[in-house]
């Protein structure tokens, strides 16, 4: 092949298979570049490259593309346009707007389609933040505007560009592919800053410093918030079998977490589902503005039937997002249902490309490429000065629930909070469906300065004394599987007792109730505290020789597992009434003796 011939910027398809195209011979093409594919253009990514061919993955379908057709170059990195409008939109894995592609299209995508995911139209009221002559650095505010009324966007100057500002425009509105300024880079250049920016989605944008995660995401869920805690910044995954209610774990966080930015991804989930959760998702009132949920949430849907190549692509558009937010100075939230399809897709798309299969024929690099999804979570500095934090929250769902699977045991090692969903809890109606002996959560200790300075010093060790009641409780049902509870000691009959309160009361929690779907860290904590105390009177009165069977007739118990319907979540005074409740249960008690 001749010099001529490598400049060239179309090249001849060699071979097809499914996704994958191959161009045989010497390129000027690289790695991860954006390309198209055939007469229909279609959306690809470099992937592969030796001295005898370059295989491309296709991000959408190649029915009908024939060895005739050409592959052409672009010269850049898959990227996707980010601007003003970008929030509460629907795009696919490759950004592009689903709303708009139903409008003229109805259910499907056509092939090759390119439309922007922005409105390049709509004028935008912008507060200018700088002026002429002013010396810009990478990364750096330039202007404002106001995106949604929870979401006031900043522009940002590229990462790769800095110098001095000339042609500064005044406050007003403008589109965002007008220019806002021009800068002077050191070597002569003249460079445009418009709203728009794009931005490449495999490599992850540049930081100053990454913390220690040391802030909890409080999302309202009692088990999750007091026993198993998620970082701002940190990694958590759920698994789950079919039906134990990942999705409705996820939406519960998304709704009521105190996360500025929301960004769901739906990867390879079923149509029907995705749907449903995309519609829900239009409904929802954030309960902390009273404003539509939409208004600071971004939904990503790459459903089941779409092209494999693009459920990768759809993670990546999701974290770039992110990630771009997160320079602002939000704190984003990630929801990715679920990442199993995505390692499905890659497990395919190996097969084709005749890699050594490894276990359960997912690729050898699955542990690697879902580290390095989730080692993009952090809370940071951005160069920019501001700090923010993406979360990534990603569900897992292993084929017939078994947590040994490739897939689940890998994120283990990448995550620091694990969520396991029971299908037995599920069965029985227990939601969220968290098994609180499977799962775990290493941040807690992380939180122990928060904790003293928001709610209370001995946070973590309520939080300990409610776990070892459970992890007491189980292995006594292990004993009365075998003997019964009859002969048990009345002591150990009170703490099965008193775990089920935990159980029953404080675990499990109506999505449905206005009271009891969130629930603010305060109260969670004050209601530990209140079953703690009805342990500790319980216990004394065990010791006082009072038999288990005047302790257990009371209301008191069903009182205490009520709190989730009977207290209202403002009502921060109600441990108050709850423990001269319990004294009042000792002394009634108490009389028995007397």
């Amino acid at each position: 092949m001749n010099n001529k011939d490598l400049e060239s910027k179309k090249y001849n398809i060699s071979g097809i298979n499914g996704p994958i195209v191959y161009v045989y011979g010497q390129t000027n093409l690289k790695m991860n570049e954006l390309v198209y594919v055939g007469t229909k253009r279609l959306m690809g990514e470099v992937i592969r490259l030796d001295k005898e061919k370059c295989v491309i993955q296709v991000y959408e379908d190649t029915s009908g593309l024939t060895l005739a057709e050409t592959v052409e170059s672009t010269g850049e990195l898959v990227s996707i346009d980010l601007a003003p409008g970008i929030m509460s939109t629907i795009i696919d894995g490759v950004a592009r707007p689903l709303d708009k592609i139903a409008l003229s299209n109805k259910n499907f995508i056509p092939a090759g389609i390119n439309v922007s995911s922005l409105d390049e139209t709509k004028k935008w009221e912008t507060e200018i933040l700088v002026k002429d002559g002013d010396i810009v650095t990478p990364g750096q505010i330039i202007a404002q505007t106001q995106e949604t009324p929870l979401i006031t966007h900043k522009i940002m100057i590229p990462y790769d560009v800095e110098g001095m500002l000339s042609n500064v425009v005044n406050n007003g509105s403008y589109t965002i592919n007008d220019t806002l300024a021009k800068i002077t880079t050191k070597d002569g250049k003249t460079i445009d800053i418009k709203m728009k920016t794009r931005c490449p989605i495999k490599t992850p944008r540049p930081v100053r410093h990454r913390y220690i995660p040391t802030t909890p995401l409080i999302t309202g869920q009692r088990i999750i918030d007091s026993i198993f805690p998620i970082a701002k910044g940190g990694a958590a995954c759920i698994p789950g079998g079919f039906g134990t209610g990942k999705t409705m774990t996820q939406h519960q966080i998304a709704k009521y977490s105190d996360a500025d930015i929301i960004i769901y991804i739906g990867c390879g989930e079923r149509g029907n589902e995705m749907t449903e959760v995309l519609q829900d998702f239009a409904k929802l009132i954030d309960p902390k503005t009273n404003r539509p949920l939409l208004d600071k949430t971004l939904r990503i849907a790459n459903t089941s039937n779409m092209p494999v190549a693009s459920r990768e692509a759809s993670l990546y558009t999701g974290l770039t997002v992110a990630e771009y937010y997160r320079d602002m100075g939000y704190d984003v939230a990630i929801m990715a249902d679920s990442t199993s399809r995505w390692a499905e897709a890659l497990r395919e798309l190996s097969g084709r490309l005749e890699e050594m299969p490894a276990e359960e024929g997912f690729p050898a690099y699955l542990s690697s490429k879902l580290s390095s999804f989730y080692e993009r979570a952090g809370m940071v500095d951005s160069i920019n000065g501001q700090t923010g934090s993406v979360t990534i929250i990603g569900a897992v769902s292993p084929q017939g629930g078994d947590f040994s699977e490739p897939v689940t045991q890998n994120t283990k090692r990448f995550v620091k909070c694990f969520l396991a969903l029971d299908r037995s809890l599920a069965y029985a109606r227990h939601f969220p469906a968290i098994n609180w002996l499977t799962s775990y959560s290493e941040y807690t200790q992380d939180f122990d300065g928060y904790y003293r300075e928001k709610i209370a010093p001995d946070f973590i060790r309520t939080q300990d004394e409610i776990m070892n009641l459970l992890v007491k409780e189980n292995s006594y049902l292990e004993i009365v599987k075998l003997i019964g509870s009859d002969v048990m000691p009345d002591d150990q009959k009170f703490i099965l007792e008193v775990a089920r309160i935990i159980r029953l009361g404080f675990l499990q929690q109506d999505a449905f109730n206005k009271i009891d779907t969130s629930v603010p860290l305060i109260k969670q904590y004050k209601w530990m505290k209140v079953i703690l105390y009805f342990y500790k009177i319980g216990s004394k009165l065990i010791k006082e020789k009072i038999p288990m069977s005047i302790i257990k007739d009371s209301d008191i118990f069903s009182k205490l597992i009520s709190i989730k319907y009977d207290v209202d979540n403002d009502d921060l005074d109600f441990d108050k009434r709850y423990f001269e409740l319990i004294d009042a249960f000792y002394d009634e008690k108490t009389k028995y003796n007397g």
